[in-house]
């Protein structure tokens, strides 16, 4: 190929396609291309072999799949699940399912709630909603250009109050032994954030065990963990 009659853009485009670099001049791109196609024209008499090359590697690997047979134990992919009960998921009826669809609908419907003067002050604006007080506050009587105040008229449907977002019943906890009596298809387990690593492996450890999801779980392997 003739590259000294396309335009910059035009080498560059090519570089771009074989994953090479784009910078320096003209010269430097005909250069790069050329060098990028001497090794494809010493390679080209050797494309006949490949396609018998890779027929023999594929019935190679069909022989090695007809002599397994399957001879791996069921065990194995029970290790396998056991390393991934973390993503459960929860058993819901049809009620709970159309509650948790409509109180998605409810969310996008529903403002942003900000604290007052949240625009004044960035540290106001990082923080949750306040609720607004003071005897001059425009917020707290509801002028006009005002963030909106959280009311009741703002409350999603109650079927699914307390749940979280996949379904499972949220439950607080701050040690392993609060998990006993939990019910691994309907509630989920979430460490407080006053926890420390040593516990919190322990209720990870016991989680597992039981079959729990940990909403919150994070992992513990730096060092001065313990």
């Amino acid at each position: 190929m003739a590259y000294e009659d396309l335009t910059v853009p035009e080498l560059k485009e090519l570089l771009r396609e074989r994953g090479l670099p784009l910078s320096g001049k003209k010269a430097d791109l005909i250069a790069r291309l050329s060098e990028a196609e001497e090794p494809q024209e010493a390679e080209e008499p050797q494309e006949a072999e490949e396609p018998q090359e890779a027929e023999e590697s594929q019935e190679d690997s069909e022989e090695e799949f007809e002599e397994d047979d399957y001879d791996e134990d069921e065990g194995d992919f029970e290790e396998w699940d056991d390393l991934h009960t973390a993503r459960q998921k929860p058993v819901l009826d049809d009620s709970t399912k159309e509650a948790l669809k409509k109180r998605s609908e409810q969310k996008k419907k529903q403002p942003k709630f900000r604290r007052q003067e949240w625009f004044r002050y960035r540290r106001l604006s990082k923080t949750g909603y306040r609720k607004p007080k003071g005897d001059d506050s425009s917020m707290r009587k509801n002028r006009k250009y005002r963030s909106p105040m959280a009311r009741v008229g703002y409350g999603k449907i109650a079927a699914a109050r307390g749940l979280h977002p996949s379904g499972f019943e949220d439950v607080l906890v701050h040690n392993a032994g609060e998990l006993d009596g939990l019910d691994p298809e309907t509630q989920a387990v979430r460490i407080g954030s006053s926890v420390g690593n040593r516990k919190r492996t322990r209720i990870h450890e016991r989680a597992d065990e039981l079959g729990l999801r940990v909403l919150n779980r994070r992992q513990i392997d730096g060092k001065g963990d313990f």
